[in-house]
């Protein structure tokens, strides 16, 4: 069966109605793209609980859950903060699988942080209710990865998006095995590790 595209939302639908669970989505530069472009897919009601677009750093702490002290110390754009916004969505929608995104989209710097600074975040629990702030160890399955994306601000939105679908696919193949997976554009891969999911394999 050949790998779908990248970032191809009907992948993901299907990869989640397989596997029995439901998908709830926490959008901070991406503003909604993600759930929207899961949305598209036919029969997405059966899996996408719903999201929430958290653009202003307070929505993320009073919405969300997100540490407050942790974004007034070192603002939105961190990974733990994607975590975070993963686990609160999945928490408050009542979802299996949590996604987030937070990054800068441009044109200037935010934080300290360059241009197309993202962190995309999932976090699975195979159902499993539990508090937002939980250990990671407990979790089924959770990956939060940095991106750099190039381009303009439109195009970083549009990769992280991407980004967001294709880390979606990575941990339910993590989860189980056999589910189709790709290495989401711009995600570094650690010296003598190969990427999942590489075009050939």
């Amino acid at each position: 069966m050949p790998a779908p595209e990248d970032g191809d939302p009907a992948a993901v639908v299907a990869a989640l109605r397989s596997a029995g669970l439901t998908v709830a989505v926490a959008e901070s530069l991406t503003a909604g793209q993600v759930s929207a472009r899961l949305a598209d897919v036919p029969g997405a009601s059966a899996v996408l609980r719903g999201g929430v677009v958290s653009y202003a750093t307070d929505v993320k702490a009073s919405v969300l859950g997100v540490d407050a002290a942790l974004l007034g110390a070192s603002g939105p754009v961190q990974p733990e903060v994607a975590r975070q916004m993963a686990r609160g969505v999945r928490a408050l929608l009542g979802a299996d699988v949590g996604v987030a995104t937070t990054g800068v989209a441009g044109p200037g710097p935010q934080d300290g942080h360059p241009a197309g600074t993202v962190f995309v975040a999932v976090t699975c629990s195979d159902g499993v209710e539990m508090d937002p702030h939980s250990p990671p160890e407990i979790e089924v399955s959770e990956r939060v990865l940095e991106l750099s994306l190039p381009g303009e601000r439109a195009q970083v939105r549009i990769a992280a998006t991407t980004a967001a679908l294709d880390l979606v696919l990575a941990v339910l193949a993590a989860r189980r095995p056999g589910v189709a997976e790709i290495t989401p554009p711009g995600a570094a891969v650690p010296p003598g590790q190969e990427a999942p999911g590489q075009r050939g394999r």
